[in-house]
């Protein structure tokens, strides 16, 4: 009945904001217009980039050759910033007496990375056409295995799935992954232009899938780039969302769409430069987004009135992938950009196999000394720790406040409530009351009965007890000891804010921690709006505790476990009705999420750039004698012992009194 309600939320806004940018769209008349919208897109997207790293030597260095009769293949590393090694393929077409025109290959999501056949497919077709090519690893493809040094690496086991692990550990300090690949991208640039076999008035990048991805980015950011040809990616935000298609974190670039942008506008950043969108017919990425977001390309150039070979459209018969066809368009495309004679058609390419074009001595480039990604985010996040200043109660109040992007509330304004049918939990009623905190988001309330007559009305106590479920509030109720404790004294109420509970798609109930599921999709988009789903969660309880109050409640004393620990010190924090807060399983530090390279929490509990503010312990400090702690986990969402609890409590600066032995 409710799984739909955060999906609902989401669509209402993306629809608002694709109106509003049609709108806008279609006032543009005139080129001045144009180039208008055009800078306020640029500006956007390097917000959403962030503050790129300075540029450091690259230390960059052949470490053997492969020859063929087309081409020579040179292995190449590099060092995109101090300690991150960059493993890359570099295609030198055999013959060449001037410098030429280059390509900048950028993988799509599969293991071998540069190795893969598909793109040593689309390596060696442009070196025959005459182009010097450069593709390099992304980070946990091909010889870049961040995770190299772990046992248990079941949680990383595929590059996706590393990425997102990457990727919300970042957020904590305030920073994106998809900054990171970026980077790694501009810095194979700086290399190729350093190659004396490079003309640099004609520089190519093109990849695939996850490739598309950073192609897309980087052509909008990197303006030495002079054409361009995504392929398999773009179509537009609302098109995945409708779909129920998850991306991957580097594929949510923060707040470009809160600021009104779909991808076409990535396309548009850099009109009227000549750009091919390339799709298959039976992709993923919806091909009807495709077309839309071309159409859209072709009437801003039409705008700028670009020659009408500089925005081009070519969707392939197969499914998702760089196969022969987007090929072959891809490298016709660049070679007309680039004033080469059109290439002869290749029928089959012979590739390497992966071991004989290993860069590095074992494959790996952390056992090659590179320093693995989670410890630069460590590193970043004892910078942000050591340097955040102390904070008064009222600005720490203000900083949680601003960094969840919590909506106002008008404390003489409660939501309205529904009162739904009641349910029957373990033989007793339960009531259940709907609340409108956020429409279409909502809340639901419960309270387990002991006359089943009353279930039809809202009848508060002045001093409440809420509990806070980890996941759902009808498992806790009957399975948590802290949430029998508390029901076996007093009338106890428990909500489900958005996401959680009876809002859980059913899939998500067998699996809430999966690094695709809705939830984590939920979380990403909350990023391109660029506020914060941990944020919503918050606001439903503050909500919820409002009603409460309206309807007679005095006194707040609130429950949580898991992640419902996390909504309770929030709200226990920014609410002044709630008096007492017992917080069960939860973590101690967000910094301790930066220290170990795998985090079990799902993305949903974290707040990006939290980091750059505040931690946990100031919250939990700040609440002072009303807050009591139960069973801390660690970062792997297990129970710390009783002496690591101690240990790490008089580490943060709290008193052993705030942990209870119960």
């Amino acid at each position: 009945m409710h799984e739909n309600a955060v999906h609902e939320y989401y669509l209402e806004k993306l629809r608002q904001m694709r109106a509003d940018r049609h709108e806008r769209l279609g006032a543009i008349r005139s080129r001045a217009a144009a180039l208008a919208y055009q800078r306020r897109v640029r500006r956007a997207i390097r917000r959403a980039i962030g503050p790129l790293p300075p540029r450091t030597p690259l230390n960059a260095r052949t470490t053997g050759t492969e020859r063929r009769a087309a081409f020579t293949l040179e292995k190449v590393l590099f060092e995109s910033r101090p300690g991150c090694l960059v493993t890359a393929h570099l295609y030198i077409p055999t013959g060449l007496q001037r410098p030429a025109p280059a390509v900048l290959g950028s993988c799509g999501h599969s293991p071998d990375g540069k190795a893969e056949p598909l793109y040593q497919e689309f390596c060696q077709r442009l070196a025959r056409a005459g182009f010097v090519v450069l593709i390099y690893d992304p980070f946990n493809q091909g010889e870049r295995d961040q995770y190299h040094r772990l046992k248990d690496r079941s949680a990383v086991a595929s590059c996706t799935h590393a990425h997102n692990m990457m990727g919300k550990q970042l957020e904590l300090v305030g920073e994106w992954f998809g900054a990171w690949r970026a980077w790694d991208g501009i810095r194979a640039l700086d290399y190729l232009l350093t190659r004396p076999e490079v003309d640099p008035s004609h520089i190519g990048l093109t990849g695939n899938s996850g490739g598309g991805t950073m192609t897309t980015w980087m052509w909008a950011l990197e303006p030495r780039f002079t054409m361009a040809a995504p392929s398999c990616f773009v179509t537009t935000f609302a098109a995945n969302f409708e779909n129920e298609l998850p991306a991957d974190c580097e594929q949510y670039p923060p707040g470009v769409v809160g600021a009104g942008l779909e991808m076409a506008d990535f396309i548009i950043a850099r009109a009227p430069d000549p750009v091919l969108l390339l799709g298959q017919q039976y992709c993923f990425f919806d091909r009807r987004g495709l077309e839309e977001a071309y159409g859209e390309v072709r009437s801003f150039y039409d705008v700028l009135r670009a020659p009408p070979e500089n925005a081009g459209l070519f969707i392939g018969p197969r499914g998702h992938g760089f196969f022969r066809e987007n090929q072959e368009a891809m490298v016709e495309f660049f070679c007309r950009q680039a004033g080469l004679k059109r290439p002869r058609r290749v029928g089959k390419i012979v590739g390497f196999d992966t071991a004989s074009v290993n860069v590095t001595p074992k494959g790996n480039t952390v056992a090659a000394g590179a320093v693995p990604i989670y410890t630069q985010t460590a590193g970043r996040a004892r910078e942000l720790r050591e340097s955040r200043p102390a904070l008064t109660a009222s600005k720490l109040k203000t900083l949680v406040a601003d960094c969840l992007h919590l909506p106002e509330r008008q404390e003489l304004s409660p939501p309205h409530f529904r009162v739904l049918r009641p349910a029957r939990l373990e033989g007793r009623a339960v009531a259940r009351y709907l609340v409108e905190t956020e429409l279409p988001a909502r809340a639901l309330l419960h309270k387990r009965m002991e006359d089943g007559s009353r279930t039809y009305s809202l009848d508060v106590e002045k001093t409440v007890h809420l509990y806070l479920p980890h996941v759902s509030s009808a498992a806790d109720l009957v399975s948590d000891p802290l949430a029998l404790a508390a029901q076996s004294k007093h009338p106890l109420y428990a909500l489900d804010a958005r996401g959680l509970g009876e809002f859980m798609p059913e899939e998500e109930r067998r699996n809430y921690t999966y690094p695709y599921g809705m939830d984590y999709m939920y979380h990403g988009y909350g990023l391109l709006f660029g506020e914060s789903y941990l944020g919503r969660r918050v606001h439903d309880v503050l909500s919820t505790v409002d009603l409460l109050v309206s309807e007679g409640a005095r006194d707040i004393h609130l429950y949580g476990r898991g992640q419902g620990a996390l909504l309770a010190l929030f709200a226990a924090l920014l609410h002044r009705r709630i008096r007492q807060v017992v917080l069960k399983n939860l973590p101690l530090s967000y910094d301790d999420w930066t220290r170990v390279p795998l985090v079990a929490w799902p993305a949903a509990n974290f707040p990006r750039g939290v980091l750059h503010h505040f931690d946990l312990p100031d919250c939990i400090r700040a609440l002072g004698k009303r807050v009591t702690l139960q069973q801390p986990w660690g970062p792997d969402m297990k129970p710390l012992r009783a002496d690591q609890a101690r240990r790490r409590l008089k580490q943060v600066g709290l008193p052993l009194r705030v942990l209870s032995g119960r």
